[in-house]
């Protein structure tokens, strides 16, 4: 398993795709998968089922994973 050198609740920022630009606090390092989750970046709307804690269901935004080499670590001042 490799070693990286983001780990969770760093700042960091996103250097390529959609969300680039943006910052975040890492919630997640998938080490496994060399992916990251980054607050507030690539947010995907997720479908929930009614249930007995949420009767009507709904929606859900969800952070998903990605590549941990489209981000990059940000020295907080």
């Amino acid at each position: 398993m490799p070693k990286f050198k983001i780990k969770k609740g760093d700042t960091v920022e996103v250097i390529t795709g959609a969300d680039k630009g943006k910052k975040g606090e890492v919630l997640q390092v998938l080490p496994a998968k060399g992916q990251v989750i980054v607050a507030g970046c690539k947010v995907a709307k997720k479908a929930i089922k009614p249930s007995d804690n949420n009767p009507k269901g709904g929606h859900d935004n969800k952070e998903m994973p990605m590549d941990i080499s489209n981000v990059r670590k940000v020295e907080v001042a």
